[in-house]
C-alpha cells in the first residue's frame, strides 16, 4: 500500500504502518486528507504491484547508516523512528524501486498477496499525541482467500449497522450533549435496560450473600494518597477545591470499601465479607478517546469487594469464575481469560505478588479454563484475571474482571481477629462482571442489533388495533398486559396498520398483537415476532401466561405462541 501511495503521491512522507488485528494501516504525511478516489486508485495500483510479483528484499544496516538513508530520501518520520531505536542495526526490506524500514518478516513476494481491500481513511496524530503533526491514515485488510476477505467485509458491515451509537439514536435509548462530554444522558428506554440489569445484578448478588453498600462520590484527597491512586491515577482523576481542601470525584469505589469494612470490628467467622457497590465514578479519559458507551468519562460499574481469608481465596476466585459463566450464559456471550502480571510500578511486596499470582494461575486451571498470559498489565496494587467476551460477530471485548489485592489491606490497616486471638490482615479481592453498565449496554446492543431479548427490551408488545372500531379491544388488551406489568404500548394512531406494524419492527419490539374484529369476539390476538414471523390468533390467557415465563427464565429467544 505505501509502495503505491509514494508512485500515486511522490510528495508524501512515510510515517507507520503496523499490522493490526484483521488488517493493517499505514500514517502518511500528506496536506489534504485521501478521497474515496483516491483509495479506489490505490487500490488499483497495488493489484499491479502484486500481479508485477516483485521479490521482497532484506537488506540489514548498522543504525547509524539507516539514519542518513533516510534522511537524504525525505523521510524524516524514519529518522525519528531510527533515533529512537536502541539497537545497533536495523533490516529495511526493498520490492521493486520502494524501501522501507520493517523488522520482518515477510512472505516471498508481493505475488504472494492477492486478496486485499482498503477500508477507510482518517487523520491520526503522530504516535498519537495531539501535540503532534496531525497525519493521513489509510486502513486494510487482508487474508489467505477471497471468501474470508468477503466474510471480513460482510462482518464490517454488519458492525456499522449494529453501531450501538447509531442504534442509541433510532431506539431513544441515550444521547451525549457537549455540556458534559463522555457522560450519557440515558432517555426513558435506555434507563429500562439499566434498570433491569440492575436488577438482574441484585437477585443474582442477594442469592449468593453480598452486602450492598453506597459511598461518597466526592472524597478528600487524603484517602487517595493512602490508597496510592494520588500517585498512580491522579492524571485521571477530577479533582475540586473547596475550603482550601482538595477533593476527587472517585475513578473507581475500592478506597471506601476499606473504610465501610473497618468501621467495625471483624472476626475470622465474619469472613468473607462481600460488599457490592454500584456507585457512579468518573474518569478523565482524553476527548480524543471518547466513544460512545464503551468509553466515557462518567460510568457505573457492577463493583464489588470481597474480604476473605487467605485460606477462603480460592474458594472465592472458583466462585467469581463461576458467576462469570453463568452471567455471560444469559446473554450468550462467551468468555475468554487473561492472567495480567505485575506492573513495572506497583505496591506491595515480591511474596505479595507472587501469593496473588500463583492464586489466579491455580484456580484457573483447576476449573480448567484456557488463559493468554499478559506480563505486566496488572493494576498497581494487585494481578487480575481480565475476561473478554465474544459477540455475535466474533469481535472480542473487554468487561469482566477479578484482582487480588494486599496491598490496600496493608495500607489502610485492615484487620480480623483470628481463631487463635491475633489479628490478621484479610485478602481485598476487586471484582466487576459487566464491567461498567455503559460499556455492557453498549457491547449488548450491538451483540444484539438492537433486538433486545424480552426481558431487556424497553418496549416488550405493541397493541396494533386493525382500525380505529377495534381500539376499545385494543386498550382491553394493553390494560392487561399492564396490569400483568409488562412494558406495553397502545399503537392506535389513524395510519395504515402495515406502517404501525413495520414501525413497530423497526423498534425491535419483541411482539405485536394486532387485534380486529375477530380477535374481540374470541379474545383472541393475531401475534407477530419482530423477524415478521405471523403466528395467527392466539388465545390472550395464553400470550400473558407465555410472556411471564419468557420474561421470567430471562430467556434468550422469542417463544410466545410457539407450540
Amino acid at each position: 500500500m505505501a509502495q503505491a501511495v509514494k508512485r500515486l503521491f511522490p510528495d508524501v512522507k512515510l510515517a507507520i504502518g503496523p499490522a493490526i488485528e484483521d488488517g493493517f494501516y499505514y500514517d502518511f504525511a500528506k496536506a489534504e486528507p485521501f478521497t474515496p478516489e483516491d483509495l479506489v486508485r490505490i487500490e488499483a495500483v497495488m493489484r499491479e504491484i502484486a500481479k508485477t510479483d516483485y521479490p521482497f528484499e532484506r537488506q540489514e544496516l548498522p543504525r547509524a547508516d539507516a539514519i542518513p538513508f533516510f534522511r537524504e530520501r525525505g523521510e524524516p518520520y524514519k529518522v525519528e523512528i531510527l533515533e529512537g531505536i536502541d539497537a545497533p542495526r536495523v533490516s529495511l526490506y526493498r520490492q521493486g524501486e520502494f524501501v522501507d524500514l520493517c523488522r520482518g518478516p515477510h512472505v516471498r513476494s508481493t505475488g504472494e498477496v492477492k486478496h486485499f481491500k482498503l477500508l477507510a481513511s482518517s487523520g491520526a496524530y503522530w504516535r498519537g499525541d495531539e501535540r503532534n503533526p496531525m497525519l493521513q491514515r489509510i486502513y486494510g485488510t487482508a487474508w489467505l482467500s477471497q471468501e474470508e476477505l468477503e466474510r471480513h467485509v460482510w462482518r464490517l458491515e454488519e458492525a456499522k449497522k449494529r453501531d450501538h451509537r447509531k442504534l442509541g439514536r433510532e431506539l431513544d435509548l441515550f444521547i451525549f450533549n457537549e455540556v458534559s462530554p463522555g457522560a450519557p444522558f440515558w432517555l426513558p428506554h435506555g434507563w429500562t435496560i439499566v434498570r433491569e440489569l440492575e436488577r438482574f445484578v441484585r437477585e443474582a448478588l442477594d442469592a449468593r450473600g453480598y452486602a450492598e453498600i453506597s459511598t461518597p462520590i466526592l472524597v478528600n484527597k487524603k484517602l487517595w494518597e493512602q490508597s496510592g491512586h494520588w500517585e498512580h491515577f491522579r492524571e485521571n482523576m477530577f479533582l475540586v477545591e473547596s475550603e482550601d481542601q482538595i477533593f476527587g470525584l472517585k475513578p473507581m469505589n475500592c478506597p471506601e470499601s476499606t473504610l465501610v469494612y473497618r468501621h467495625a470490628l471483624r472476626s475470622y467467622r465474619d469472613l468473607p465479607l462481600r460488599f457490592a457497590d454500584m456507585g457512579r465514578l468518573h474518569r478523565n479519559e482524553r476527548s480524543g478517546t471518547l466513544t460512545g458507551l464503551l468509553r466515557v468519562r462518567q460510568f457505573t460499574q457492577d463493583d464489588a469487594h470481597i474480604y476473605c481469608r487467605p485460606d477462603q481465596l480460592q474458594d472465592e476466585i472458583t466462585s467469581l469464575l463461576e458467576l462469570v459463566s453463568d452471567w455471560y450464559k444469559t446473554f450468550a456471550l462467551d468468555p475468554f481469560f487473561k492472567l495480567s502480571t505485575r506492573p513495572p510500578k506497583s505496591l506491595g511486596t515480591d511474596e505479595q505478588w507472587e501469593t496473588a499470582e500463583r492464586a489466579l494461575h491455580d484456580a484457573l486451571k483447576a476449573n480448567g479454563l484456557a488463559y493468554d498470559l499478559n506480563p505486566g498489565d496488572g493494576a498497581f496494587y494487585g494481578p487480575k484475571v481480565d475476561i473478554d467476551v465474544q459477540d455475535a460477530l466474533g469481535r472480542r471485548w473487554q468487561l469482566a474482571t477479578i484482582q487480588i489485592d494486599f496491598a490496600q489491606p496493608d495500607r489502610f490497616e485492615l484487620e480480623y481477629i483470628d481463631s487463635d486471638g491475633h489479628a490478621r490482615r484479610p485478602v481485598m479481592v476487586h471484582r466487576a462482571i459487566f464491567g461498567t453498565f455503559e460499556r455492557f449496554i453498549g457491547v449488548l446492543t450491538e451483540h444484539y442489533a438492537g433486538a433486545f431479548p424480552t426481558w431487556l427490551a424497553p418496549v416488550q408488545a405493541r397493541v396494533l388495533p386493525v382500525s380505529e372500531k377495534h381500539t376499545t379491544y385494543g386498550r382491553t388488551v394493553w390494560e392487561k398486559l399492564r396490569a400483568a406489568r409488562l412494558r406495553a404500548e397502545l399503537d392506535d394512531r389513524n395510519e395504515k396498520l402495515g406502517y404501525r406494524i413495520r414501525e413497530a419492527q423497526l423498534r425491535k419490539v419483541p411482539y405485536m398483537l394486532v387485534v380486529g374484529e375477530r380477535e374481540s369476539q374470541n379474545g383472541t390476538v393475531s401475534l407477530r415476532h419482530r423477524s415478521g414471523e405471523d403466528l395467527g390468533a392466539v388465545p390472550l390467557d395464553r400470550v400473558l401466561a407465555d410472556l411471564a415465563r419468557e420474561i421470567g427464565s430471562r430467556a434468550s429467544g422469542l417463544t410466545v405462541g410457539r407450540s
